[in-house]
């Protein structure tokens, strides 16, 4: 592969607690983009240099923040070079996995709702990784080093070192304490980024949410105030699900989607069909509200709309309301109904849906989305979220009803599953079944499961995982 052109701009010594450093500066050429390198001792020409690549962190590196173990990771990484008296840190201002400052910070803020690392960069329409190792080793070459012994847990480090000509002949592993708040986020690391980490230290239970309401307040004030500079709000993403097994392959033309719903322990969000129930309590109907806050769009079913009256807006936190949306094959939606007090609901119909209601529901004030219906005769989700995408929708929050929960689940449209789990039982609707002409549809497994206690209800949050085909 190409090796990106650098230029060393200065080497100059820094003594430090731990030996004598010498620090250079090299520019990206191109882009102007910083990065470092810390020396000790002697590598020109050596084999089997100690290495650490480190990715800028400045909450970890600078504030020594809990939330994750960078600054633990390059302060041992640099007490390691001074056992041995020699080794290098490449330091590179790839910040938050390459993403910035900026949009990490607001990564973190979906953090505070419940997000793994993961999903919160897919929410803000971004690669869970944008790091280049091109970079560093250009950097090593410059140095004049030969091969490596690599100081990471990350395999993709080795990977993208020895694709761009570095040798690595040895990992060694990089152990830091594992604590209440960064023990998720690296078990996540660990599951879904495939850092070699050990699962069984990282059993360390997180808080819940309502044990922090502080933090929460600041998640939503960010998520209120995040405009960015095209008018779109800060939490806009271009990321959504397709393709064939296993995790979905996300589209950048194709919204974020989080399904979340509340259900019984035997399974059920209905006692009959056509009747509400009211499952969640308190503390985690108040988590409803400030996930409608954390997406663009939220989206029902006709059902949904004729038994509850919803308004699907956020009440229970200070925050903006999302676009209300709804799957209306038949243009069924009542020309009374709530929603259109209080909103412009998109309803998303049938091409051949009766073009008169169309014309009475847009008067009073909805917009219509004619969209393909499939061989069994439901709207295609396919084009349905290619349509918000079109329009500006970058994340959507799907909440039922079980039609609509089984179809999102069947068609793989799902990032990211919020479960709610009250304790009772109704014996009746199930959230997940057969569709109406009694197809049973292929269902995906959930992968990375985690639970959280909000009052007596449990929140289950997971990452659907398709069989392949």
């Amino acid at each position: 592969m190409g090796s990106p052109a650098i230029t060393r701009m200065v080497t100059t010594r820094v003594p430090t607690g731990l030996g004598e450093l010498r620090l250079s500066l090299y520019r990206c050429d191109g882009n102007d983009q910083e990065h470092l390198a810390l020396v000790r001792g002697e590598v020109l020409g050596r084999p089997e240099v100690l290495v650490r690549l480190h990715s800028e962190c400045f909450t970890g590196d600078v504030l020594s923040s809990r939330r994750c173990d960078c600054g633990g990771q390059l302060f041992k990484a640099l007490e390691e070079i001074d056992r041995e008296a020699c080794g290098v840190v490449v330091y590179l201002r790839q910040e938050g996995r390459g993403i910035g400052l900026l949009e990490k910070l607001k990564a973190y803020n979906l953090q505070d709702l419940g997000y793994d690392t993961v999903d919160a960069n897919r929410l803000l329409g971004h690669a869970p990784d944008e790091r280049d190792y091109a970079l560093a080793a250009a950097i090593l070459t410059d140095l004049g080093v030969r091969s490596i012994r690599l100081l990471t847990n990350n395999p993709a480090k080795i990977e993208g070192l020895r694709e761009n000509g570095v040798e690595v002949r040895e990992r060694i592993p990089m152990l830091t304490p594992v604590t209440a708040e960064n023990a998720a986020y690296l078990r996540t690391k660990a599951i879904r980024l495939q850092h070699l980490l050990d699962l069984d230290a990282l059993a360390v239970p997180s808080r819940d949410l309502a044990e922090r309401p502080e933090e929460v307040a600041v998640a939503l004030q960010a998520i209120e105030d995040g405009v960015g500079s095209a008018g779109r709000p800060a939490l806009a993403s271009k990321n959504g699900p397709g393709g064939a097994g296993g995790e979905a392959v996300r589209r950048p033309d194709l919204p974020f989607v989080t399904l979340s719903y509340a259900q019984s322990v035997d399974g059920s969000i209905a006692a009959r069909k056509g009747e509400p129930l009211a499952l969640s309590g308190p503390e985690s109907l108040a988590l409803t509200h400030e996930l409608r806050a954390a997406h663009e769009a939220i989206l029902v079913g006709i059902g949904t709309v004729l038994a509850d009256d919803p308004l699907l807006t956020v009440r229970l936190v200070e925050a903006r309301d999302p676009q209300p949306v709804v799957l209306d094959s038949r243009l069924r939606f009542p020309l009374g109904a709530r929603m259109l007090e209080r909103s412009r609901p998109w309803i998303a119909a049938a091409e051949d849906a009766d073009p008169e209601r169309q014309e009475r529901l847009e008067r009073a004030g909805a917009r219509v989305l004619r969209l393909p219906t499939t061989a069994q005769g439901r709207l295609s989700l396919e084009h349905l979220l290619r349509a918000l995408g079109e329009l500006g929708i970058g994340s959507l929050m799907v909440e039922g009803g079980s039609r609509v929960i089984t179809s999102f689940l069947a068609e793989r449209r799902v990032d990211h599953l919020v479960l709610t789990v009250a304790p009772t039982l109704v014996g009746g609707l199930a959230a997940v079944g057969a569709f109406q002409d009694g197809e049973r549809p292929p269902l995906p497994r959930l992968r990375n499961p985690r639970y959280q206690r909000l009052g007596d209800d449990l929140i289950v949050r997971a990452e659907p995982e398709w069989a392949e085909s």
